[in-house]
């Protein structure tokens, strides 16, 4: 059983991560190409947001898992087998339980403690990103503006940015006075003041202008030192800006403490979603179960389907819930925990129904109506109808 488990949980939690990692690596590249930053914060980026894809890839990967193991043992007979020699659905449960246990205590670690300060990084970057504090990448052959007092412009780079060529800066001093420099070869250098960085140019010409001087001066160089003072940033808000910052027991502490009635409930809002969405996975085995075993000579995958749309829109009418108990239009926690007793409800019924009423099936009546269709689409197609014919 535990075999049988392992192995589509965790190909369904890797894939689920990589096609959501996939989907957003493409909008960080564009969004870090325009403002211009570093390639590599993208890598940092995604790894901040996989602990968010996780919170609902374990749930899913968990009960993809428990229900194509069910699926496989009642399609091969064996889990008649197994419950005409006295084994109840209870006894077969506890190896999936163990699962969901395991997978709960580290979905409620991500959730609860690592989310959060991933979740604060990104911003971080984000912030970091559009103010250019991750330093600017300056593009070949465009005008760059650092700062509001200095245009660079570079033809040629080569050893990654070490070695420049084709060198025009044009800088403009608080007094009024203008530079304008053309070297042929150009590297920056770092100083001891974090805030100046040095811009050594080789066998340039500069051009100095001073609103008293008659004609601006003009000097050839083999060797000129320009510094250039970096653009100072504000710093980041602290943590806790929103509440999806927020650990779980500083949410508790906010939703008994916090300053105002919409800073309360909005905090217990955001930990009733979290506690929900954690609980739920232990409901999870009894739905795999509820939906991996099709009705008796039937290989249906109607129970796969089912179960992916019941967990993800149960996902959703959580968002709601949270959003409405923010606002505080109704009771956080009646907001939050009347879906989860439902839902609760509904699952207990189905397992129910299919392990304690005999020949029982949860969704037989969907069954049928998914083969009644399926048939009435086969019999409408042409090559179908054909073989009818001729039979």
């Amino acid at each position: 059983m535990a075999r049988l488990i392992a192995l589509p949980l965790f190909s369904t939690l890797i894939l689920s991560a990589m096609l959501l990692v996939l989907d957003r690596m493409l909008r960080l590249f564009d969004f870090v190409a325009t403002e211009g930053g570093p390639v590599n914060v993208v890598w940092k980026l995604l790894a901040n947001l996989l602990p968010e894809y996780l919170g609902l890839g374990i749930p899913i990967g968990l009960m993809l898992g428990i229900l194509l193991a069910f699926r496989r043992l009642a399609t091969s007979s064996e889990l008649d087998v197994m419950r005409g020699v006295g084994m109840s659905y209870g006894r077969l449960l506890r190896v999936p339980y163990m699962y969901a246990t395991v997978l709960a205590l580290a979905n409620l670690a991500i959730v609860g403690y690592i989310q959060p300060r991933a979740r604060y990084a990104y911003e971080g970057l984000r912030f970091e990103l559009r103010t250019g504090a991750l330093g600017a990448s300056i593009k070949v052959g465009e005008f760059t503006h650092l700062g509001d007092r200095m245009t660079l412009r570079i033809e040629r780079s080569r050893d990654k940015g070490r070695e420049l060529s084709g060198i025009f800066v044009r800088a403009q001093t608080p007094k009024g006075d203008w530079i304008g420099v053309t070297a042929q070869r150009g590297q920056f250098l770092a100083t001891d003041d974090p805030n100046t960085i040095i811009f050594r140019l080789t066998n340039g010409t500069l051009i100095h202008n001073r609103p008293e001087f008659a004609t601006p001066r003009v000097l050839t160089f083999s060797a000129h030192d320009l510094p250039i003072d970096l653009p100072r940033f504000e710093s980041f808000r602290a943590r806790g800006g929103r509440n999806l910052e927020y650990t779980i027991p500083e949410l508790a502490r906010l939703g008994k403490s916090g300053g105002s009635e919409q800073a309360r409930d909005s905090s217990q809002a955001e930990l009733y979603f979290r506690l929900a969405e954690v609980l739920t996975m232990f409901l999870l085995p009894l739905l795999a179960v509820a939906l991996g075993v099709p009705p008796k000579r039937s290989t249906s995958a109607l129970g796969v389907f089912l179960s992916i749309v019941m967990v993800v829109a149960y996902h959703k009418v959580n968002q709601y819930a949270a959003s409405i108990g923010e606002l505080g239009r109704v009771d956080p926690f009646i907001a939050l925990w009347t879906p989860f007793a439902i839902f609760a409800g509904l699952i207990v019924w189905m397992f129910y129904t299919l392990a304690y009423v005999p020949g029982g099936q949860p969704i037989g009546a969907l069954e049928r109506v998914a083969g009644k269709a399926l048939k009435a689409i086969t019999r409408r197609l042409p090559g179908r109808r054909r073989t009818e014919a001729r039979a």
